[in-house]
């Protein structure tokens, strides 16, 4: 695959451009996540252009928490998002930052702009504001307090952070243009009244400045030459140039904006507050649930860095909305895991066979390649004696037109062992079969001279009844039922998100695997032979190995693609 840097997009023309023109001499970027949750894969798209457009360019990248919101952040957020960018091969060689650290710098420049008549504190309830704001169509109006004599508005902002007044009764907005056909522009609100004690100030703070305010700021201070975002800041832009405009007095910079669209995918949840509903709720087992889209719950399913790094080189970046499909990230997954995962062989819904004619207490020795493509990975060894368990698919006493697996008068081979032949089923007193019973062909054992004899059945994965080890796998489904649409947007209905979850998202299976999983690495990721590619979870025990499912071997966008 083509080195991703290697690459253009329209966001690096344009910072070809700039360079070029003399506008920066040196690329400076920034990730700046809100603490409030952790990381999904809808992240992923600027995280990573943010920290790969500085490494193109040979500048940095700051990681700045955008910690403008006390009520909804936590220093566990904070070290989650700081692991998942490390396990994404990233270092923020910029610096760590919070918005917190420029609150007072925000202060500073909200009091010089009240003095030079840019801004106001204003009484409008946020319903009166709401309706003095206008609409898309029509103009605003002004508030009442707009034109109060800047000293008395200087005095109410002082008095906001001594704490004198409520919460909601007075906030601080930019006095910039109530007819501006950019909604936005409206006389915004800079700072509002909470009393939230933050993680990093403590109490020293009981206003705090909106992220329209504070982000540009941070920015400019930080030396940001280029503050990448979604598609949804493009209207913010015009603000967001202002707020340095006016501020440039007191600022060493000037960064430019761009915007790009989001990353939006099928039977994805990407809003963080329906994840936080998912995990306070206990629909999930957490933020780490491997059903959930975030970056910690992919990584214990077995998501692998380089995976979703070549999915968002994949995607591309552009400017306009789409929805890719979850087989896309899917289909990278297995892409990488294909190259990189030792075979072994698990059966998880296990059928007992017992091969009749094989010499009582006989046991012969399998080997069996570690991966086909990589003879430099080695091999292992596995016994195979009178008693072997297969997957209970596998076996169907009535076969269905062009079965070709196990029924009775056929013969199927198993993976590097013999070709054996169903004669008989043993069922218990409710009809479900609880055996099968087999002949093998005792000169067919695979290298030897008689494998090579050709048989109409398929070629089955198996481990043995002794020499194998109890493991539970987890197999996964998407959260979702359907795709959630415009309702994933602020105000949609939570009982009808909650309604629209799916109940086979999650399928616990007991089965047997080959011996060799006892000592596998907690994270360490496998192909099941014919089943999928698998990683071994936290969970688990020396009594009990536990593996979470990745992605399974069928390929729908691949076959969609050719």
């Amino acid at each position: 695959m083509e080195e991703a840097a290697s690459r253009s997009n329209f966001i690096w023309d344009a910072i070809d451009q700039d360079l070029a023109e003399g506008r920066y001499t040196e690329i400076h970027t920034r990730f700046p996540p809100e603490p409030n949750g952790y990381m999904h894969i809808g992240h992923c798209k600027a995280l990573i252009m943010d920290f790969l457009t500085a490494e193109k360019y040979g500048g940095k990248c700051n990681l700045r928490f955008d910690d403008t919101n006390p009520a909804k952040e936590d220093t566990e957020y904070v070290n989650a998002i700081k692991k998942d960018i490390h396990w994404l091969g990233f270092h923020w060689t910029g610096g760590e930052f919070y918005a917190s650290d420029y609150y007072d710098k925000c202060y500073e420049i909200a009091e010089d702009w009240i003095r030079r008549g840019l801004a106001y504190v204003d009484e409008l309830s946020k319903d009166e504001m709401r309706e003095y704001r206008g609409t898309l169509t029509e103009p605003g109006k002004n508030s009442p307090w707009r034109d109060r004599p800047a000293e008395e508005s200087l005095d109410l902002f002082r008095r906001m952070r001594a704490g004198e007044f409520p919460e909601g009764s007075l906030t601080l907005r930019a006095k910039i243009d109530m007819a501006s056909p950019n909604i936005v522009m409206r006389d915004p609100a800079m700072y509002r009244i909470l009393y939230k004690e933050h993680w990093r100030t403590g109490s020293k703070w009981c206003i705090y400045p909106m992220y329209d305010f504070a982000h540009p700021i941070g920015d400019a201070l930080e030396g940001i030459s280029h503050s990448m975002c979604s598609l949804e800041y493009e209207i913010h832009r015009p603000l967001y140039d202002w707020v340095v405009e006016k501020s440039a007095n007191l600022l060493p910079a000037r960064p430019r904006q761009i915007e790009f669209s989001r990353l939006n995918m099928t039977r994805t949840v990407m809003s963080k507050r329906y994840l936080r509903q998912l995990v306070e709720g206990h629909y999930v087992a957490g933020w780490d649930d491997p059903r959930m889209p975030t970056l910690s719950a992919m990584r214990r399913r077995g998501y692998t860095p380089a995976s979703i790094r070549n999915f968002v080189d994949l995607i591309g970046m552009s400017k306009a909305d789409s929805v890719v499909d979850f087989a896309v990230l899917e289909h990278c997954v297995r892409d990488d895991l294909g190259n990189t995962a030792p075979r072994v062989m698990a059966v998880l819904d296990p059928l007992k066979v017992v091969l009749t004619n094989w010499p009582d207490g006989e046991t012969k020795t399998v080997t069996l390649e570690n991966h086909p493509d990589h003879p430099e990975m080695g091999v292992r060894e596995l016994p195979f004696s009178r008693e072997i368990w297969i997957e209970r698919d596998d076996f169907m006493e009535v076969p269905v037109k062009k079965y070709q697996r196990m029924f009775p008068g056929n013969e199927v081979r198993l993976k590097g062992a013999y070709i054996v032949r169903c004669d008989e089923c043993v069922k218990d007193e409710n009809g479900n079969v609880t055996e099968v019973r087999c002949t093998v062909d005792l000169d067919s054992f695979s290298g030897s001279e008689g494998a090579d004899r050709k048989i109409k059945g398929k070629t089955l994965h198996w481990v043995p009844a002794e020499g194998s080890i109890p493991v539970e796998a987890r197999l996964y489904e998407p959260l979702l039922v359907d795709d959630l649409g415009d309702e994933e947007e602020e105000g949609a209905d939570k009982k009808d998100f909650i309604s629209r979850l799916n109940p086979d998202s999650l399928t616990v299976r007991r089965g047997y695997a080959e011996k060799c999983l006892a000592d596998a690495e907690t994270g360490s990721s496998f192909q099941f032979l014919r089943t999928g590619y698998f990683c071994k979870d936290p969970d688990s025990t020396p009594e009990l190995p536990v593996f979470n499912r990745t992605v399974g071997l069928k390929d729908t966008f691949a076959r969609q693609t050719r």
